[in-house]
């Protein structure tokens, strides 16, 4: 975005907003055609700003921006509504999908898949959260930046046995064990398997799932531990 454009009645959800001088916010957001965006709300601090009660994480908004460089100019939102209020368990996930996107969306690359799953996410967590939300959410975003899962055959182009047991070798996939527990990252092919068909009905596969996906992301954000993570860690131990 180095020339100045303008872009108007763009699908987009707050992903993070942080204050900016006295009166401003830099809000994050996640866009449908634009993909991660950063743009400065001049003057939604003020009490009676219209954008006050609007850049809020979670709502479906449409949003018009110009400008040009890495922060570009809010211009308009509109609260698209249809969303419930998340709250407990539901609001916490939120923030771990958006803490997930922060750190490995890059800025404005497109995803339009992602963003119809993401707001698909949310609206299920309304209903309640379900591990299997989770999962699917986590694949997909592996999925959609290149770090796709091998989940139909092993490293070694053969087909998997639901019975067998792999460690899975990142960047490389499935590497049959002779035994259970041979590696800290093993898991079932059926697990893999019901990974490949977001089959989630199966409590061990879903079990080994959490497990696998929790090793691919800290790898894939550099080992850095998740805020959301290590408050939901903190609050297990209350």
């Amino acid at each position: 975005m180095n020339q100045r454009h303008k872009v108007d009645g763009q699908p987009a959800f707050v992903l993070h907003a942080y204050p900016f001088r006295e009166t401003s916010l830099i809000a994050e957001v996640f866009s449908r055609d634009y993909g991660r965006v950063a743009l400065l709300a001049r003057g939604a601090r003020r009490p009676r700003s219209a954008l006050r009660g609007l850049l809020l994480a979670f709502q479906p908004l449409e949003l018009g921006w110009a400008g040009k460089g890495e922060v570009q100019t809010l211009m308009k939102a509109e609260w698209q509504g249809g969303q419930p209020l998340l709250g407990g368990k539901a609001l916490f996930c939120g923030y771990y999908l958006n803490e997930l996107l922060m750190h490995l969306l890059p800025r404005e690359d497109a995803h339009e898949r992602l963003f119809s799953l993401y707001a698909e996410t949310l609206r299920r967590f309304a209903d309640g959260v379900r591990e299997a939300d989770l999962r699917r959410f986590e694949r997909a975003l592996l999925q959609e930046l290149g770090y796709g899962l091998t989940l139909g055959h092993d490293a070694e182009g053969v087909p998997l046995e639901p019975s067998a047991h792999y460690a899975y070798e990142i960047e490389r996939g499935p590497v049959r064990l002779t035994a259970r527990g041979q590696s800290a990252l093993s898991v079932s092919g059926r697990t893999l398997l019901d990974l490949a068909r977001d089959d989630f009905d199966d409590a061990r596969s879903l079990g080994e799932a959490k497990q696998l996906m929790r090793a691919l992301i800290a790898h894939y954000t550099g080992g850095r531990e998740l805020e959301t993570r290590k408050i939901f860690k903190e609050l297990q131990e209350l």
